[in-house]
């Protein structure tokens, strides 16, 4: 009695299924491989930009202790003590009445071309590419977030782009995320939505910031007493302060990794500055808080601080995501952003 014959499909189906197991160990040896290579090779520098760019992410966080002990990670991460910065001076910033028009340049050389109030400027350093979007008027810049959601559910940045009628938009602070599967409902600092403070009990962050009555940013803000005395409308935690009244912040207790970033800051004549790194890409690793930095000056910025980065650092402008973001499961939900209402629209 002859066997009986396989049908076609089922042996093309057991071929192909070989050759894809074939190619995820081959992969996975060489992702292998080369971190083996970062941790245990000959550069220290690379192997300090590899624990510091993956602790600073939730989901791949895990992955230096394959190769290296808690003692070897935490005598790389160690940080000195925190260098105490200065508190805003808002009289380095005026918001200007009205914006150059008729394609004029700025004092600082960008043009708003299509007379839209906005700027996008595409950006670039040595380990990244990114945007940056130049609001003029400071007082169109408002923080999306819906608090009756806190702990309930997140939401993307397209989302609350359409729930506020925005234009452009960043997302904002920190939010619980173990392991990198947070849903974008818990944010990790308190909130300040239209002067109204949000989960107090959550402190402050390691750096809160927010614009006051005036449309001025404040960074480095302490305690709910100053967010009080300050007028805080808008606000949120995160950080590192990246610039403080016109200097950059000491960045020997700062170090970092490279990643995907978002930042906010504002020039002295008042118009907000919105930055998007991209990061985990073939051309655009990511970038340092130090290139932050750095960007914001060029940009002229008077102070400027730190948000969310990772897979959650987004750009919304001109009906759709900017910048090619660095998430493998699809848009991530967020609790708080950062939002351009239309021009003339009343807050």
């Amino acid at each position: 009695m002859t066997e009986k014959k396989r049908h076609p499909f089922l042996r093309f189906l057991g071929r192909t299924l070989i050759v894809l197991l074939s190619t995820v160990l081959l992969l996975v040896a060489f992702l292998y491989g080369v971190m083996y290579l970062l941790c245990r090779g000959p550069s220290p520098t690379a192997r300090e930009q590899f624990v510091l760019s993956t602790r600073e992410t939730s989901a791949v966080g895990f992955l230096p202790r394959l190769y290296l002990s808690e003692e070897e990670i935490a005598a790389i991460a160690e940080r000195p003590a925190p260098v105490l910065l200065e508190h805003t001076d808002p009289t380095l910033v005026t918001v200007q009445e009205s914006a150059p028009t008729g394609g004029e340049p700025d004092a600082w050389g960008y043009t708003d071309e299509d007379g839209d109030g906005l700027i996008l400027v595409n950006v670039h350093g040595e380990s990244f590419v990114g945007y940056m979007l130049i609001v003029l008027d400071p007082s169109r810049v408002i923080m999306g977030c819906v608090p009756e959601s806190f702990y309930y559910r997140g939401y993307t940045l397209a989302e609350l782009v359409e729930h506020f009628g925005a234009v452009a938009g960043i997302n904002g602070g920190g939010f619980d995320d173990p392991n990198g599967m947070g849903d974008g409902d818990a944010p990790e600092s308190c909130v300040v939505f239209e002067g109204k403070p949000y989960l107090i009990g959550n402190g402050m962050g390691a750096d809160f910031s927010g614009f006051d009555r005036d449309h001025i940013l404040h960074v480095n803000i302490k305690s709910p007493e100053e967010i009080e005395a300050l007028g805080i409308q808008y606000g949120t935690g995160y950080g590192p302060v990246l610039v403080v009244n016109g200097e950059t912040a000491d960045f020997s207790s700062l170090r970092s990794g490279l990643n995907p970033r978002t930042a906010i800051g504002q020039r002295s004549d008042g118009a907000v500055l919105m930055l998007v790194i991209e990061g985990r890409q073939p051309n655009s690793l990511g970038a340092s808080y130090a290139d932050e930095a750095e960007m914001m000056l060029k940009f002229g910025a008077v102070n400027a601080t730190n948000l969310d980065g990772g897979s959650s650092s987004l750009m919304w402008y001109g009906g759709d995501y900017v910048n090619a973001a660095a998430f493998v499961v699809g848009i991530r939900p967020i609790p708080t952003s950062f939002l351009v209402l239309p021009e003339g629209v009343e807050k």
